[in-house]
C-alpha cells in the first residue's frame, strides 16, 4: 500500500513507532521512494534530518496522544455500557437459559421454562381453543404463538395474526367472536380457532374511548352476567377528569350503548371474577409521588355504581394531600380496598385459577407486579398468589420471584392465561417473552 504525502506536510519524516514496524508501508518523498521504516531513515535528506533525541520526543508525543485517544475511548466505551438497559445482559441470559432459570423461585412442585420469545413488548394475551396464545402488542399487532404440538414445552412458532392495529392491549375470546380492546375503541373480528386466522372485516363495538395523556392500556373481559367489562386509565397522576369515562370501568351489551359500572379507579388493568362466589376483584394502581410507601395498591371488590376513591382518597381512607380537601364530601362515599398491595407494585393483571393441581391454589388469584420504576428501593417484579380464608380475608404469598435478584431486572410479568390442564402461561413485556410454569406432584 502507498501513502502520498503532499510537500511541505511533515517536517519530519522519521515515523518508526510500533505500529508501523510490522507493516511494509511505502513512503513517497519528493525525489525519493522509500520502501519501508528502515529505509526511511537511512536516505533522509539533508533537509529533513533531525536528531535522534527530536525523533524519540517526538514518537513519545505521538504514543502519549494514541494511549490518551485509547482512554478515551475505553472511559466512553465503559460509560455507554453502564447505561444500557438491563435488557442487553437478558439478552445474553436467554442464550444460557439455565443460569438465569437458577435465579427464578416457585413453590414446591411448579416448574418453570421458556415457551416463547422475541415478541416484543407482550401486553395482553387469550388462549385459544386449539391452545394456541393471542398476544397483543402495543404497537400495531396481534401475534399468534402456536401451541407445543410435540410436547417439548416450547411454542410451534410465532406469526402475526392482525396489524393496522391501534394500540391494542386487553383480548377476549366469546365463541368465534375475537374482542380486542384498544386504546380508543373495542372492535371484534370473527376468529377461525382450527385454522388459527380471522375472518371477515372488524366491527367497532364501542367508540369514542378517551385517548391523549396518561394511561392507555385497555383491558377487556366478560362477566358471568353476559356484559363486557372494560377499564379506562386515568389521564394523570392526581387529577380531577373531563371525560366521564377516565379513571372507570364501563360495561356494554353488543349492540347497545356503554354505561358506566364504576368509578374512582386510577388504573385497574386487570379484573377478574371469583369463580365461587361470582365477586368482580380487579387490581388498582395508587398514584405516584408521595413517597416510597405511600399509596398502597389496592385489590378491590368492584360493584355497580361503586367509588374507589381516586384522586382523593386512598388505601384505607387516606385523604389526597393534593385533591383530598376538594373531595371531602365523597369521602364517605369510597369503597375501601379488600386488600391493600405493596406501594408502586404496579399490579397489572389479576387471575384466578380454575384449574390447578396444585394443594392450596384452588380458587386463588395469582398477581402479577410488574414492578416500580421511581421507588428508591425497586418492588414487585414478581407474581403474588392471594388466597381467601375462612372468615374471608386475604393471605398473600410469594409465587414466582427472581425477576430483580442480583440487584438487576431480567423481566416484568404482565399477564396470565391458564389451560385446561392447569398449565400457567406469563407474558414478560421487558424481555419479550412467555413462561411457561407447569406443576408436578413432588411425589410423582
Amino acid at each position: 500500500m502507498r501513502h502520498e504525502l503532499p510537500v511541505g506536510a511533515l517536517s519530519s519524516i522519521s515515523v518508526r513507532i510500533a505500529l508501523c514496524h510490522p507493516l511494509d508501508y511505502n513512503l513517497r518523498v519528493p525525489g525519493r521512494l522509500h520502501h519501508n521504516c528502515e529505509q526511511t531513515q537511512q536516505t533522509m535528506s539533508d533537509t529533513e534530518n533531525i536528531s535522534k533525541k527530536s525523533h524519540r520526543w517526538q514518537t513519545a508525543k505521538g504514543l502519549a496522544a494514541i494511549a490518551l485517544v485509547v482512554g478515551f475511548m475505553i472511559a466512553l466505551s465503559r460509560m455507554f455500557l453502564a447505561a444500557l438497559p438491563d435488557v442487553t445482559e437478558m439478552s445474553a441470559t436467554f442464550s444460557t437459559q439455565a443460569a438465569f432459570l437458577k435465579r427464578i423461585s416457585l413453590p414446591p412442585g411448579f416448574q418453570i421454562n421458556l415457551y416463547a420469545a422475541d415478541l416484543g413488548r407482550a401486553r395482553g394475551m387469550v388462549l385459544t381453543p386449539k391452545g394456541d396464545i393471542i398476544v397483543a402488542s402495543p404497537g400495531t399487532e396481534l401475534k399468534l404463538v402456536k401451541a407445543d404440538s410435540s410436547g417439548r414445552g416450547r411454542t410451534d412458532g410465532v406469526e402475526t395474526l392482525m396489524d393496522r392495529m391501534r394500540s391494542p392491549h386487553g383480548l377476549l375470546l366469546d365463541g368465534d367472536w375475537l374482542y380486542i380492546a384498544e386504546t380508543g375503541r373495542v372492535i371484534r373480528i370473527r376468529y377461525d380457532a382450527e385454522k388459527g386466522q380471522v375472518v371477515g372485516e372488524r366491527e367497532v363495538m364501542v367508540d369514542g374511548i378517551p385517548t391523549g395523556d396518561g394511561y392507555w392500556s385497555r383491558s377487556i373481559n366478560k362477566g358471568p352476567d353476559g356484559w363486557f367489562y372494560v377499564s379506562i386509565g386515568a389521564s394523570c397522576d392526581a387529577c380531577v377528569e373531563d371525560h366521564p369515562w377516565r379513571a372507570s370501568m364501563i360495561r356494554f351489551l353488543p349492540g347497545e350503548k356503554p354505561e358506566i359500572y364504576a368509578t374512582g379507579l386510577r388504573n385497574t388493568i386487570g379484573f377478574d371474577w371469583h369463580p365461587q362466589t361470582g365477586a368482580l376483584y380487579g387490581v388498582d394502581m395508587g398514584r405516584n409521588r408521595l413517597g416510597n410507601d405511600i399509596p398502597p395498591d389496592e385489590v378491590n371488590v368492584i360493584v355497580k355504581d361503586g367509588f374507589y376513591g381516586w384522586p382523593y382518597i386512598h388505601g384505607d381512607d387516606i385523604p389526597d394531600p393534593d385533591l383530598g380537601a376538594r373531595g371531602a364530601e365523597r369521602a364517605s362515599e369510597a369503597r375501601k380496598p379488600v386488600f391493600n398491595l405493596g406501594a408502586h407494585v404496579s399490579p397489572m393483571a389479576i387471575r384466578f385459577l380454575c384449574h390447578s393441581k396444585a394443594p392450596g391454589y384452588g380458587s386463588a388469584a395469582l398477581v402479577t407486579q410488574h414492578g416500580s420504576w421511581n421507588r428508591r428501593e425497586r418492588v414487585g417484579f414478581n407474581v403474588v398468589s392471594l388466597h381467601w380464608n375462612d372468615d374471608g380475608s386475604i393471605t398473600q404469598k410469594i409465587f414466582l420471584t427472581g425477576f430483580d435478584a442480583l440487584n438487576e431486572v431480567s423481566g416484568r410479568p404482565l399477564d396470565i392465561v391458564e389451560a385446561g390442564d392447569g398449565t400457567l402461561y406469563i407474558g414478560d413485556d421487558f424481555s419479550g417473552v412467555i413462561w411457561r410454569v407447569a406443576y408436578q406432584s413432588p411425589s410423582s
